[in-house]
């Protein structure tokens, strides 16, 4: 059982979530065990799990409050920090380091009460100052605001050792819900220069690491479900490709976000599994909005839309592993909006659009990617084939993740995307769209979404919020930044004696404490 968006509307009267650290990744063994196990048996304890994880060394970062380009640093990080709550296996968000939660009728002041035994790797327990210290650090980086929505510094406060209260500036029912990512709680007081060997809550503790590899051991001290395996190890690699080859070779155990390609490639292996995750990952071209962007007039904005030719970039782009999508983030919401008109392919009002917005067709507009993940760069290609019918000239500029992420995400006029964990629409809305969201990667300003966003997030009237998420998705299909063109399915590749895996979708991947080995 888990706490359901709906029953968080309802947190006012004292609902909480104690009990619940079995829907954090665990669970029962039979219904997790991956697809072609064969079953999964009786679970064992021992063994080395050996990962393979996408990242570049340009991007590495230790900081647990930093920006993890790197999946591989995000699964290192994911394993010896624990965040408050985590992506639920049955609901949308469950318990971890916050063994329950209550709101004020008035969904503005949230109460967290930190798990019974918490202690971090060095025995020491965990307090409602260390996880306030953790929180106001967070809320100090530059993407402070998108990852602690609502909260400023000063509402964060301690009651009493083992409770952790924030107040909003505005009622927030999602509030739980926008703290699965990034609330990674560190020891009161721990200085940069120490974020190597800071011990962490989690159910794993750093042995070593090496530009950007590492070992994690069993933390036998951890609070939640039992751990079997040793230890897991995980190696970084530059592509999936090469991910896939170490998989293939015995090399690793398990691939993590291979791509559609490996999934060919290893599909007749008897030995291997291929888990794949249906609507796992958004694909979006982002078109910076502001003022002074070639894509600020909302009439090229949609004409962009209308040249994308979806289904044959889910066809070539991810093999048919994946969905066409309709350019609202959020698609495994249960509340998405499946009823507005899926938007097709039309080169002739795409252009006519253009003509009405002025576009300066003579010019050549450089599209960035990178090859962080499979298919992005190629996604970036194919659009550009496609535009070219519309009389738009595209030139695809790949860079280094690296440079990427720090010069033109969030920054840019025209790039590719990708985000995980797409089961919330409120999720994507506070973290890129609204107007003041840290990580508004189109630079948007839109008074009418903004006053959507509000609306819903803070009703717990269920009629009322469900017509403030609809108006919330007509308006980002309509006018937003984002081109979402499809959803890959995530596919993860493991060797036969890998044993309950996650199926969680996005960064649900990671929570890999429930894992054993045959």
């Amino acid at each position: 059982m888990g706490v359901t968006r709906r029953q968080l509307l309802w947190a006012g009267t004292g609902i909480g979530a104690a009990g619940l650290l079995a829907a954090c990744g665990g669970g029962d063994e039979d219904s997790k065990a991956t697809a072609g196990s064969g079953g999964a048996g009786e679970p064992r304890s021992g063994g080395t799990l050996r990962v393979g994880a996408l990242g570049h060394a340009s991007a590495i970062t230790r900081d647990p409050h930093g920006t993890q380009a790197n999946e591989s640093d995000y699964l290192i990080l994911a394993l010896v920090f624990d965040t408050l709550t985590v992506p639920g296996a049955e609901e949308n968000t469950a318990p971890r380091l916050a063994a329950s939660w209550e709101s004020s009728k008035d969904l503005k002041t949230w109460t967290f009460e930190i798990a019974k035994g918490a202690v971090f790797h060095d025995g020491s327990p965990v307090t409602a100052e260390d996880v306030v210290w953790s929180l106001k650090r967070l809320r100090d980086t530059p993407s402070g605001a998108a990852r602690l929505p609502g909260i400023q510094a000063e509402n964060i406060r301690a009651q009493g050792a083992d409770t952790v209260v924030l107040v909003s500036d505005y009622a927030n029912a999602d509030f739980p819900l926008l703290t699965r990512f990034a609330t990674f709680v560190m020891k009161k007081g721990t200085k940069d220069a120490d974020l190597a060997k800071a011990p962490g809550t989690g159910p794993f503790k750093l042995d070593w690491f090496r530009g950007g590899n590492a070992r994690l051991v069993r933390n036998d001290r951890w609070y939640g479900p039992e751990v079997r395996l040793d230890a897991i190890e995980v190696t970084m690699f530059e592509t999936p490709q090469a991910m896939a080859n170490a998989l293939l070779a015995g090399q690793i155990d398990l691939a993590s976000n291979a791509g559609a390609v490996a999934a060919r490639t290893a599909g007749s292996r008897e030995d291997i599994q291929v888990l794949r995750r249906p609507n796992d990952m958004a694909m979006p071209i982002v078109m910076r909005t502001a003022k002074g962007s070639p894509f600020a007039d909302v009439r090229v904005r949609e004409a962009m839309r209308l040249v994308v030719d979806r289904e044959a970039m889910v066809k070539q782009v991810l093999s048919g592993y994946g969905t066409v999508a309709n350019d609202i983030l959020g698609t495994g919401d249960p509340e998405y909006a499946k009823d507005i008109p899926q938007r097709g392919r039309d080169v002739a009002k795409a252009g006519q659009l253009l003509r009405d917005a002025g576009f300066d067709l003579s010019r050549t507009y450089e599209l960035v990617t990178t090859e962080d993940i499979s298919g992005l760069a190629d996604s970036a290609t194919l659009f550009a084939n496609q535009a070219r019918e519309a009389g738009i000239k595209i030139k695809v500029v790949k860079q280094e993740s690296g440079a990427f992420w720090e010069k033109t995400w969030k920054s840019g006029d025209f790039y590719t995307g990708y985000w995980g964990t797409n089961d919330s629409v409120i999720f994507f809305a506070s973290k890129t769209m609204v107007s003041e969201a840290g990580q508004n990667e189109a630079g948007w300003d839109d008074a009418g979404f903004d006053a959507a966003y509000r609306e819903a997030i803070s009703t717990a009237d269920t009629e009322k919020r469900a017509a403030a998420l609809k108006e919330l998705q007509q308006i980002e299909h309509d006018r937003s930044g984002y081109l979402l063109w499809g959803m890959a399915d995530g596919i993860d590749l493991a060797a036969a004696r890998v044993r309950n895996l996650p199926k969680l979708p996005g960064y649900g991947r990671v929570q890999l404490e429930g894992v054993w080995l045959r």
